[in-house]
């Protein structure tokens, strides 16, 4: 796919001209900075919130474009898509943004970017999808699953002048939420309709605005500009909201090695295994660090090796943990042979937090809503189970497994430790699945993303 180049830059063209690129990889959306070196602060600003809300609302905004359209969606060249996709984000979800403003910008930059008879079709299904929203937007309090509304994240619907989505439920949700049908299939299986933590509530959750957690469980002085979380949050005594500028955090992180970004979800894992001794430790899922720090604070006596198969996560590996403070100090990064090689037969606990669909924190990574239950998750069970043949080398002859995901399928989960059991004789114990909490809507204090872990030991 080529398009022209459109000078001088701006949130609309750098936002377009990702998205072009993004339609014609959808659904495989890999995140990735945009290129807003060139533009003031606030452009810069407009680039991501346009490009982040139709990452967020994929198959929300494509249902509300296809009704205007004489051939399905996908069959629209992609750099089409893409400016249709960003200028409907804007007429639904940017009250701020004129009608007309969102519109002409966007045909403008089809013409020029694409060719010239792309402005039209652009400007005739954004004007109907204008209409949709209506020049006077109408809101309900709460998102109550009818075909005219589209759920918003502070808990509203927005209201649409005809009911445009899907008449079947799961459908309707599909789009609503912007979920894949059968991600939403395999949650309703699972969970069913348990109140607070069913199918619906799980989509819904996605659309939530996740906060910055951190971890201060293993805090050694006060931590300023935090909340802690509600108290019927399970699992996260020890994490708080940061409350302070987002500048202020950077800056708070650089200067103290005892705390770091973590969920409470995420911390579950290391905090179920807290209270055993293990002497070395291997983290070989390392990825930026972040359970390497917690198992540092968690096991101050233990060597720990880390190390990631990812080149880039390896590089990121070692400058967190060069010349850190005094946990920082007790982590040996490796390469993955170099783990292999120092570490066989002498690790008590090896922990695997593994490659996976992301399933419990979609609301902090909406662009693997779409890979959700494709070919690609269908290869990471796989993966799984060749990452946990490869830690059994490492074990002591006591030695155990920890293995957990983000994830909320029984495939990536429940399935790995069954078949760890079946085919390398594990015991299973301290299994736990943590369903994500908060809905639009809820106070940031409310909010946990999702997640799993288990002990395989011998």
């Amino acid at each position: 796919m080529t398009l022209k180049e459109v000078s001088p830059p701006s949130a609309r063209t750098v936002a377009y001209a990702r998205l072009a690129h993004d339609a014609a990889d959808f659904p495989d959306l890999v995140p990735a900075e945009l290129e807003t070196g060139d533009l003031d602060p606030r452009e810069a600003a407009l680039a991501h919130a346009i490009h982040d809300t139709v990452v967020r609302r994929w198959w929300t905004l494509q249902a509300i474009i296809t009704p205007g359209l004489s051939k399905p969606f996908v069959e629209v060249e992609p750099a089409v898509r893409g400016a249709l996709l960003a200028g409907a984000a804007q007429l639904v979800f940017f009250d701020r943004i004129p009608a007309h403003a969102a519109i002409s910008e966007t045909v403008e930059w089809a013409k020029r970017a694409v060719r010239p008879g792309a402005g039209g079709l652009v400007n005739a299904v954004l004007r109907r999808v204008a209409e949709l929203v209506g020049e006077t937007r109408t809101f309900r309090d709460t998102y109550s699953g009818a075909r005219d509304e589209i759920p918003l994240a502070d808990g509203r619907a927005l209201v649409l002048a005809r009911e445009v989505l899907p008449a079947d439920e799961l459908a309707r949700l599909s789009a609503a939420a912007s979920i894949a049908k059968p991600l939403l299939e395999s949650w309703r299986e699972t969970h069913g309709d348990q109140p607070g933590r069913g199918w619906r509530d799980l989509a819904l959750h996605t659309l939530a605005s996740p906060p910055v957690t951190l971890s201060i469980r293993h805090a050694t002085a006060p931590v300023l500009d935090v909340e802690p979380h509600a108290t019927d949050v399970p699992g996260a005594e020890g994490f708080a909201r940061f409350t302070g500028p987002m500048s202020a955090l950077g800056p708070l992180l650089a200067s103290r090695d005892d705390i770091w970004v973590q969920d409470a979800a995420s911390g579950e894992a290391i905090h179920s295994v807290s209270d055993l001794a293990p002497r070395v430790v291997v983290d070989l899922c390392a990825g930026k660090g972040t359970k390497t720090r917690q198992l540092a604070r968690t096991f101050p006596d233990a060597e720990i090796v880390a190390t990631d198969t990812d080149a880039p996560r390896l590089a990121t590996l070692r400058r967190v943990f060069e010349g850190g403070g005094a946990a920082h100090g007790r982590v040996r990064v490796l390469g993955f042979d170099e783990v292999l090689d120092d570490c066989l037969g002498r690790a008590d606990l090896v922990v695997l937090d593994v490659p996976c669909s992301n399933t419990g924190v979609l609301a902090r990574r909406p662009e693997a809503k779409y890979r959700a239950m494709t070919r690609q998750h269908e290869r990471l069970t796989d993966t799984q189970r060749q990452i946990v043949a490869d830690a059994i080398r490492l074990l002591a002859p006591s030695g155990a497994i920890l293995y957990s995901t983000c994830s909320l399928q029984p495939e990536e989960n429940q399935a790995i430790a069954r078949w760890a059991k079946t085919w390398h004789g594990f015991t299973i114990s301290r299994e736990r699945v943590t369903l994500p909490a908060g809905l639009p809507g809820d106070p940031p204090s409310c909010y946990r993303d999702g997640s799993y872990s288990v002990l395989l030991s011998r």
